[in-house]
């Protein structure tokens, strides 16, 4: 089997629109880190990863010593970030350095074998993942910018507007709310519009753990009836089992539930209802399925967490989700806010009634625009950013912004 011959580590920065979050909002230009492998026969590999400063420098460090590996061996993967990072990271750090090249490796791989990736995997049991359109609070543009496609979304009305054309847009069957944002009496009301404007899409909100527990047992109590599930009101596991024993409304987190350690203590709390994986931060694809395969087992939902991110990262998480029968909620992705920059070719996802079909392949099935690669790395370079800072950029606003959780 071919050896990895050549590794690029690639920061890029591309453009982002003023979404609202409990940290403050998102920057002009997000940043993410592409990995490009290539062996001895010529095969290439893709991965892409988050795009702050501490993990480029890992990145960098860890790609030489892969030199050499074999792409059909992704375990040996792990001993080389365990010795490059040294004790003092956390498994989470390793996991996140290791992502990008255990997706790349497994890319190369199944390109070596004329397969898909999700056949290397063990195989498909859909055909189509299902995704959730990713709703945001928003400003009409960055300040000193003209408005954006997306015009301001700081209302109920606005956020049904917003939900609206996604659905037009992609067919999604599902929506969420990103919260923690306006004080919970008004985001309460933006779901209620949205279940009556929407009454047979179903419906998340996030607040990213910016509601204490009472906030979050009044919201819960209110939204029962309308939300699929509850993502992250509170940020502890005991605080967590103490809302969900208190309503009926599922709840979900891909904050609490960082290690397998973190799910037996939920499970032993009965804390949640569903976990989100994500292949970025468990350490690649085999571990977010290890993953779904676990939350099934112990009786638990799954679904897939999202961030800022381009094409190679959702062509990954539709693998992931289509060898797995265990991911039965639509995944979070952000692809409309971002999609204009993408480094994959324009007509690799095409949503058909909020899904995506599996690429063809073989591999991921995407292949890079190079001009566009360019054009990111540029700027990147030009950019002068080397962390993603929703709060800095919101306190270049309004000075006096809080980010502390829980706020409300």
């Amino acid at each position: 089997m071919s050896r990895i011959t050549h590794i690029e580590v690639i920061p890029l920065a591309f453009s982002d629109p003023p979404l609202l979050n409990t940290w403050g909002v998102h920057e002009p230009l997000a940043l993410r880190t592409l990995v490009v492998i290539r062996t001895e026969d010529g095969t290439t590999g893709l991965g892409e990863a988050g795009g702050d400063i501490t993990l480029l420098r890992r990145l960098e460090a860890i790609a030489p010593r892969l030199i050499g590996t074999r792409v059909d061996a992704p375990s040996a993967i792990s001993d080389v970030v365990r010795s490059v990072l040294g004790p003092d990271c956390s498994l989470v750090e390793r996991n996140v350095a290791q992502s990008p090249f255990e997706v790349a490796v497994t890319d190369a791989w199944a390109r070596l074998e004329g397969i898909r990736v999700v056949d290397l995997l063990g195989g498909a049991v859909r055909q189509r993942v299902d995704y959730a359109g990713y709703l945001f609070y928003k400003w009409p543009g960055h300040p000193g910018a003209a408005d954006d496609e997306w015009g301001r979304v700081l209302t109920a009305d606005e956020v049904v507007r917003l939900a609206r054309t996604m659905v037009e847009s992609y067919g999604f069957g599902s929506l969420k709310l990103k919260a923690g944002v306006f004080p919970p009496d008004q985001e309460i009301d933006a779901i209620q519009a949205l279940h009556a404007a929407l009454p047979n899409v179903p419906l998340r909100i996030d607040p990213n753990g910016a509601w204490t527990e009472g906030t979050a047992l009044r919201a819960a109590q209110a939204l029962e009836g309308s939300l699929d599930y509850l993502e992250d009101p509170v940020l502890s596991i005991p605080a967590m089992a103490r809302v969900r024993a208190s309503t009926t409304l599922p709840l979900a987190s891909n904050m609490i539930v960082n290690t397998l350690e973190d799910l037996d203590a939920v499970v032993a709390a009965s804390a949640l209802d569903i976990v989100l994986a994500d292949h970025h931060y468990w350490g690649g694809l085999r571990s977010a399925l290890d993953l779904a395969r676990e939350c099934a087992a112990a009786g638990l939902g799954v679904s897939m967490h999202s961030n800022s991110h381009l094409g190679v990262s959702l062509a990954a998480m539709t693998h992931v989700a289509a060898a797995s029968d265990a991911i039965s909620y639509a995944s979070d992705t952000h692809f409309p806010w971002n999609r204009d920059d993408d480094i994959v070719a324009d007509d690799t996802f095409t949503f058909d009634r909020g899904a995506l079909s599996v690429p063809d392949g073989p591999g991921l099935g995407v292949e890079l625009r190079p001009d566009v690669v360019e054009r990111l790395h540029r700027a990147y370079l030009e950019s002068g950013r080397t962390i993603r800072d929703d709060t800095g950029y919101m306190r270049s606003v309004d000075p006096d912004y809080d980010a502390r959780l829980p706020r409300f």
